[in-house]
């Protein structure tokens, strides 16, 4: 009970980031790292809000008919199923070889997004069996990495659906939200069976991201370029990226 403090940028940070297909575990991971959250709490608590906030926003884009369920089955399986390896491999790396590539996620992450994102969207063939191929192998790394480091994945989907799957920006950032819910709670459930978590915090901050996902998905729709989004939470990704290095470089 003692972070609902948080509560405000938590909302903030699931309106954001449900607008270019995250759920906010990029961001929730290493805010409770800071915090001071053992690495596996920090991850069970990140992938719960990010699976919240994720369903939150999916919600509103399979009614807006922008989610492409078919195109990311064969990702959300693959993703899913592989997430709990990820959560089970977490106690076995050391803080700060975790805290290390968390960091390194989130400065590649936030690269991609100020050079302007994936390239151009093209055509592709729905029943193409080498795309269906190419989504699960890309599952099982996502998921993996998604299950081990506290985060949804979306970072990896929606550059994937983008190059791979021919989808515009906006229809690859809905998908992705609908792949990320799957993926989010497969990691949580495993995490959350091994190491607990702080549900007189997490319910309140579940409560938080679900209105966050809603405003942030609404507002996607109807009025804000995600290209520009991406460049505002990229600079502060850098910012969380450089201060997790300096604890773990510099402690």
């Amino acid at each position: 009970m003692d972070n609902l403090h948080l509560l405000p940028l938590i909302f903030l940070i699931s309106l954001v980031l449900t607008m270019v297909g995250l759920g906010g575990g990029l961001f929730y991971s290493p805010l409770f790292l800071l915090l001071g959250f053992p690495p596996p709490v920090a991850a069970a608590t990140s992938l719960f809000l990010n699976g919240i906030a994720a369903m939150s926003a999916a919600i509103t884009y399979w009614r807006q008919k922008m989610v492409d369920a078919g195109t990311g089955l064969a990702l959300l399986i693959a993703s899913t199923l592989a997430a709990p390896a990820g959560a089970m491999l977490s106690p076995l790396v050391p803080a700060r070889i975790y805290v290390l590539v968390l960091a390194c996620v989130m400065l590649l992450a936030a690269a991609r997004m100020m050079v302007g994102g994936p390239p151009a969207p093209r055509e592709r063939d729905d029943s193409s069996l080498s795309r269906i191929m190419y989504g699960a192998a890309a599952g099982l790394a996502i998921g993996i990495m998604a299950g081990l480091l506290g985060i949804g994945g979306g970072i990896f989907i929606v550059p994937f659906l983008v190059s791979l799957a021919g989808m515009t920006i906006k229809r690859a950032a809905a998908t992705s939200t609908f792949v990320v819910t799957f993926s989010s709670m497969s990691g949580f459930l495993a995490h959350v069976g091994i190491h607990g978590i702080d549900w007189g915090f997490a319910l309140p901050a579940a409560l938080v991201c679900f209105l966050g996902g809603q405003a942030g998905s609404r507002l996607m729709i109807t009025r804000v370029s995600p290209r520009v989004i991406k460049r505002i939470f990229a600079v502060i990704l850098v910012l969380f990226a450089a201060r997790l290095l300096q604890k773990v470089l510099l402690p």
